[in-house]
């Protein structure tokens, strides 16, 4: 293997996943988005910097990490909760360091590509045997395109099986860069309309479509295989009209390219991690979807124009109650 000298800032390698792409597979989450959904359930992963996050829980209030900063970044509020002034705090994790309950830790790592692919060769044997392989998350891993492509590269060279699952908003270059050591792109196609698009996510979605259409023509030269991925997440996502949208997008520009449209169930298990940066959440309160809720979505989508066999419903349903008709 070559060292290429390059470094990417991580948050997690997920072995053993089901989640992200065919068979099993190790996904490397990336750190740094240039979106900021209301709903984003990887919050750590938005800044392109390492960050601080406090385990309540654990925090034994012995102080010490007050005195190990040396920036003065942390304070107290008066039941003893840690207060991080996030304005001023780098990184540099020496107050996670001095933390004898270990209730500070630093999210985000840096790691070269030689070191993260020997990693991920590890479970070689899980990919070969279930047609799984790597998929590079995030955050977004077109936010750090020349670490992104080196690693698939050296994947590639490995005869390892590679997706990228991205939100599409990258420049055309850095979508070249990884187009011919990606087998599989996974496409997050949230909302179609631009001003709802901005408004959830921060930024509209004409880079984000123009990109969708190139991946669309780069598939009819021999490009990597394409799957959309829809989040359902109520009251913003979650329409019929948003995914009869999609779909008729979905047949207009990308008949015959998207092997798959996953519908993506809503869930909450990332509020602790809200809570452990100190950013609150507007749907830390919203329930899982029902069955029946998810069903009917499903269905919205199956009529929307596209070849109903693409679409399929991914995630938990929130239990009913016995004898519950929805």
């Amino acid at each position: 293997m070559t060292d290429t000298g390059l470094t990417g800032l991580i948050l997690n390698v997920q072995r053993l996943s089901t989640e992200d792409g065919p068979g099993i597979r190790s996904t490397v989450f990336l750190k740094q988005c240039p979106l900021a959904c209301r709903w984003c359930h990887n919050l750590e992963s938005i800044s392109g910097t390492p960050e601080l996050q406090w385990f309540s829980a654990r925090c034994m209030g012995c102080r010490s990490c007050a005195a190990s900063c040396p920036r003065g970044c942390l304070s107290f509020d008066a039941s003893g909760g840690v207060r991080i002034d996030r304005s001023r705090c780098q990184g540099c994790g020496r107050c996670a360091e001095d933390c004898p309950s270990n209730a500070l830790q630093v999210v985000g790592r840096r790691v070269g590509v030689d070191e993260l692919v020997g990693e991920l060769l590890k479970d070689r044997a899980y990919y070969e045997r279930s047609g799984g392989g790597v998929t590079l998350s995030g955050g977004e891993p077109l936010a750090q395109p020349a670490f992104t492509a080196a690693v698939l590269r050296a994947l590639k060279a490995h005869g390892v099986s590679t997706a990228v699952d991205t939100c599409g908003f990258a420049s055309e270059s850095s979508l070249a860069s990884i187009v011919d050591d990606v087998d599989l792109i996974l496409y997050d196609l949230k909302l179609m309309d631009p001003s709802a698009h901005r408004a959830f996510t921060s930024r509209e979605n004409d880079v984000i479509l123009s990109n969708l259409r190139r991946i669309t023509s780069m598939h009819a030269t021999g490009g990597p295989r394409l799957w959309i991925r829809t989040p359902l997440i109520p009251g913003m996502t979650a329409t019929g009209r948003n995914l009869r949208a999609i779909g008729a997008f979905i047949a207009e520009h990308l008949d015959g390219a998207v092997e798959r449209w996953e519908l993506c169930a809503f869930n909450n298990l990332c509020r602790d991690q809200y809570a452990r940066l100190g950013i609150p959440w507007q749907l830390a309160q919203t329930p899982l979807m029902s069955r029946n809720e998810l069903a009917l979505l499903g269905d919205e989508a199956r009529a929307s124009g596209i070849d109903p066999r693409l679409v399929t419903v991914t995630g938990a349903a929130r239990a009913e109650q016995e004898g519950s008709t929805t």
